[in-house]
């Protein structure tokens, strides 16, 4: 289970340019779905995300996370270590199962 490690805002400069940190992680990302996304990461933690970031949890009440099509989910490799993250407002937020 993957867990949230660390939006791309708060990242430790030392790591952004470094080789296999946070820029190579997002240019050898690859697009996946949402769906393949939740599969590998702590729901719980996500919806903490969500309520953060302003998200309903039921389109009844207005826009979900999961409705939002500015929102995309990706896979990539954080020196050398398989990550999930998403982008929500050209911010990364990054889950790693360490």
């Amino acid at each position: 289970m993957y867990q949230f490690y660390c939006d791309c805002v708060g990242w430790p400069r030392h790591d952004v340019l470094s080789d296999g940190g946070l820029s190579d992680m997002i240019d050898d990302s690859i697009d996946i779905t949402r769906k393949t996304f939740l599969k590998y990461i702590d729901y719980t933690e996500l919806q903490s995300l969500e309520r953060s970031l302003c998200y309903y949890s039921h389109p009844s009440q207005g826009l979900t996370m999961a409705g939002d099509y500015h929102v995309s989910y990706h896979r990539s490799k954080l020196h050398g270590r398989r990550v999930y993250y998403f982008r929500h407002s050209a911010i990364e937020y990054v889950f790693t199962n360490n």
